[in-house]
């Protein structure tokens, strides 16, 4: 079987040596992916497959109709078999007798477990029945940019019926309904009513497309779907047509660099009621949009499909910036902006709440456009984020469809009216139909999403948080960086050795995901190294909240005399390096105006007198002090504490094999000159412990823990204070 009349846009990714060795099941799985493995078909977690199979109930052992389903809130691109809700399709269908009417929808939803097959824990999603009562075997339910575009026109049945005629098919048209048992019994009409209907559109929502088969559902979705995009890129191309009015300001050619200097800003001003990891996009798609002469309008009308501006909110934030200005005029305008943008948030969840209405939630925007510039997106994490920007990449797509399949033509009537939504609650620009007000309010704001919402994990304690480890490379800052991501947090493994930083990074990957790590190198005694670096996090999550540096120097040679020159170096890295660190961090933590923590490495020898150790001695009392001055400075919005440990020897860059060796030899310790790095170092480490209170030797995963107690939340109120990890050594003790 081949697709009807040849894929332009799109590819069949269908493998029949594949799909041969699979059952049923894995066959809906496996289609499932393909189909959420192009952002053209679908965009993640959106839409919704379904198969109707036969299967042997374990307690009758009758063989029954089986309706499989996506489960809710998975994605199509990485489903597993496990995410697929199972409903005996029987009693699911009996539930249309129970129904009592679209003001009593979502009552329904407490029947569906009551349907269940298989002791199945997957929730039924709320489209269930719009799979359950369409009458095919193989359904797929998909919001891709062309579909919704024609869903979105206000000429689209006109074009839909057009499509029809050039194409071959019988797409019925459905008015907007919001998702639910509603729905369902509209489509099981439209589909009764249209003898040989091969799909159906949703005004200003997707695509419903069907097949006998696994491969036959497929295949007659990529088809419509790529025949959607022949039928609007043939639209955009006529002489005349230009997209979103055509281009009123110009591209900034310095916007990456206006992106990187405004997004710590933008992220603390979004950030102010709860924080945000932030993205940036200045793909051409996005620079069209934002640069043309309807892209506030449009933007202000907000969204049309549901899976969009559940992410997206109800509209973007638009700031007025002209890019023929300067880069120094965005911060005001970005505050007039939102101040704006809130109070309209307001009166809208004002004008359409109910008494059992959630809360009003966050009323910063999710997507911010610059003009000149780009878009920057924000998430509780850095996938949630990109998504987010790439949901309005997809709306940008719709707005354009529409527009072209409007060029020239004047609809009079809004076809997505009907009985949820009449002709004047709709909104009409250039041919774009955006959603009521009123009906993105009752999806927003649906008790239903609301469950969605909180059937999500919890947060972890760093959540929403970004951590700068610095000296994570390897020791106590590769402990720091893995306890921060288990901890919920997105980390930057700093260090000058980038191979050691790069590894760690791999490390947190299995523990955070690859999004939520990234590494840099950095050189602390450079102003222009930690800039850079600064930067690199600031660029890959939007802004700073917690900066450690546990990089230091222990200066050594074989007569144990130090020089002049290492002395310098050892008073540069270990004291006036973490000065310039927190200099120019500090500059980070204010343009975001929000809380954020620092915390410095210093050590139980800058209160205990030593022979032959003076230089690092006499650094880690500066360092400790310095602490406190940081506390003082950048107080009240950042918190700076230090820790002092003891000698850590274990996993230490500063302890090479020759001074542990030579250590040992001071101490007159015995050891194997055959041993291992790591037997040795456990040997001296052994010693040390000996001279505490607790005979402990000193883990860097000890120090990692006291590091990230003072840079959390449970540490609020604590700031100018070093916690000593040194298994209670009395010579350390404060005097």
């Amino acid at each position: 079987m081949t697709a009807k009349s040849g894929l332009k846009f799109l590819e069949d990714r269908w493998d029949d040596a594949v799909a041969s060795k699979l059952d049923e099941p894995e066959l809906l799985r496996y289609r499932s992916n393909l189909l959420g493995s192009d952002l053209r078909i679908t965009n993640f977690g959106g839409g919704n497959t379904s198969s109707k199979l036969e299967q042997v109930d374990p307690v009758d052992g009758q063989t029954k109709k089986i309706l499989w389903v996506k489960g809710s809130g998975g994605d199509l691109g990485s489903i597993k078999r496990a995410g697929f809700a199972t409903l005996y399709l029987d009693k699911l269908l009996a539930l249309e007798k129970m129904y009592r009417g679209v003001e009593l929808e979502d009552e329904m939803v407490d029947m569906y477990p009551l349907c269940t097959f298989g002791n199945n824990p997957v929730a039924a999603s709320i489209d269930t029945p719009l799979h359950g009562f369409l009458p095919f075997a193989h359904v797929d339910h998909l919001h891709p940019d062309w579909g919704i575009a024609l869903a979105a026109s206000a000429n689209g049945k006109l074009k839909m019926e057009e499509f029809n005629k050039e194409f071959g098919h019988k797409l019925a048209w459905l008015p907007w309904q919001r998702p639910g048992f509603e729905l369902g019994m509209m489509l099981k009409k439209i589909v009764a009513e249209t003898p040989g209907c091969d799909g159906v559109v949703l005004g200003g929502h997707g695509l419903f497309t069907w097949g006998d088969t696994q491969r036959e559902s497929y295949l007659n979705t990529i088809t419509i779907i790529d025949q959607l995009g022949q039928f609007i890129e043939r639209h955009g191309a006529v002489a005349g047509h230009n997209h979103f009015g055509g281009e009123a300001v110009k591209a900034r050619e310095d916007r990456a660099e206006i992106a990187a200097g405004i997004m710590p800003y933008l992220r603390g001003a979004v950030s102010r009621k709860q924080r945000w990891i932030g993205s940036f996009s200045d793909s051409k798609q996005v620079l069209d949009f934002v640069n043309s002469a309807q892209a506030e309008k449009l933007a202000h009308l907000g969204t049309s499909c549901p899976d969009h501006f559940i992410r997206t909110k109800i509209r973007p934030m638009f700031v007025k910036w002209n890019p023929a200005g300067e880069p120094g005029e965005l911060k005001e305008l970005i505050e007039m902006a939102l101040e704006t943008y809130r109070a309209e948030y307001a009166e809208y969840y004002k004008k359409h709440a109910l008494p059992d209405s959630p809360a009003v939630r966050d009323a910063s925007p999710t997507v911010v456009l610059v003009p000149g510039v780009g878009m920057f997106s924000f998430g509780k994490n850095k996938t949630e984020s990109r998504i987010t920007g790439e949901f309005y990449i997809n709306a940008i797509g719709v707005m354009q469809g529409a527009g072209a399949l409007g060029a020239g033509v004047d609809c009079k009537e809004i076809p997505q009216a009907g009985p949820a939504a009449s002709a004047d609650q709709f909104t009409v620009y250039s041919n774009y139909v955006a959603l009521p007000p009123s009906e993105a309010f009752r999806i927003e704001y649906w008790k239903l999403e609301e469950a969605k919402i909180r059937r999500q994990p919890p947060e972890k304690e760093l959540s929403r948080r970004v951590a700068l480890i610095v000296g994570g490379g390897s020791g106590i800052g590769r402990e720091v960086a893995l306890l921060a991501a288990e901890r919920g947090a997105h980390v930057v493994v700093a260090d000058r050795d980038v191979a050691g930083a790069e590894k760690v990074a791999d490390e947190i990957k299995a523990i955070a995901g690859k999004e939520a790590v990234s590494w840099t190198s950095i050189d602390i005694r450079d102003r222009k190294a930690i800039k850079a670096a600064l930067e690199a996090t600031t660029n890959q999550f939007g802004g700073i909240d917690i900066l450690i540096n546990t990089a230091a120097l222990f200066p050594s040679s074989p007569d144990g005399v130090i020089s002049d020159a290492q002395w310098a170096l050892t008073l540069e890295v270990n004291v006036t390096a973490n000065y310039l660190l927190a200099d120019e961090a500090a500059k980070v933590f204010a343009e975001q105006g929000i809380d954020a923590s620092v915390v410095l490495t210093s050590s139980a020898n800058a209160v205990v007198a030593k022979r032959g150790s003076e230089a690092y001695d006499v650094s880690k009392a500066a360092l400790s002090h310095l602490v406190r001055e940081l506390a003082v400075s950048m107080a009240p919005k950042v918190r700076v504490n230090g820790i002092s440990p003891a000698t850590v020897v274990k996993g230490s860059t500063m302890f090479p094999r020759d001074r542990v060796i030579a250590s040992l030899k001071k101490y007159k310790l015995p050891f194997d000159e055959k041993d291992t790095d790591d037997g040795l170092r456990n040997e001296l480490a052994k010693f040390y412990a000996t001279r505490t209170l607790t005979h402990q030797p000193i883990d860097p995963k000890d120090c990692a823990q006291a590091i990230m107690f003072l840079a959390g939340p449970l540490a609020r109120c604590t700031t100018g204070h070093l916690i000593p990890v040194d298994g209670g050594l009395t010579e350390a003790y404060l005097r």
